[in-house]
């Protein structure tokens, strides 16, 4: 079961990376592997809200749909993400994002198992780089949202 955790430091305010992650909609503009994405229903709580949403992953000859469950805390600025239905066993992913005195730390953590053995052979074998090219991915597109190398207001 494939796991992986980091923490980067970026030039960029917490709530601008946390606006950037919760934007599933926009994830098929710049996420590597993701040819679509779909809310069923987002529910407003009173202090967080709930998206269920649909990815569609496309690597070579795979084209897998999955939903998950997507609760934003932005208050406390950090995103969890709960399996819902789809190609895994089960999959879990926490952001987190805090600022600091040149921009933010992202805190990205994702634990998750296939339930097919011959994606779960082809992940184990490029999982590393693929976790890695994701979270380029991120940075790149903040990059262009909010300019290379700084904090917004500066």
């Amino acid at each position: 079961m494939p796991s992986h955790s980091e923490t980067r430091p970026l030039p960029y305010t917490a709530r601008q990376m946390y606006d950037l992650v919760a934007d599933v909609p926009k994830y098929p503009e710049f996420l590597p592997w993701c040819a679509a994405a779909r809310v069923r229903k987002t529910t407003e709580l009173d202090d967080h809200l709930v998206m269920d949403a649909d990815l569609v992953i496309s690597f070579k000859v795979f084209r897998e749909r999955f939903g998950s469950r997507v609760t934003m805390w932005p208050d406390k600025m950090s995103i969890n993400t709960e399996y819902l239905d789809g190609p895994f066993r089960f999959l879990k992913s926490t952001w987190s994002f805090s600022d600091t005195d040149t921009g933010c730390d992202v805190s990205f953590s994702v634990d998750f198992e296939f339930r097919n053995a011959l994606l779960r052979g082809i992940i184990g074998v490029m999982f590393n780089e693929a976790m890695h090219r994701i979270v380029r991915a991120f940075e790149t597109r903040a990059a262009a949202l909010y300019g290379q190398n700084r904090i917004a207001g500066e």
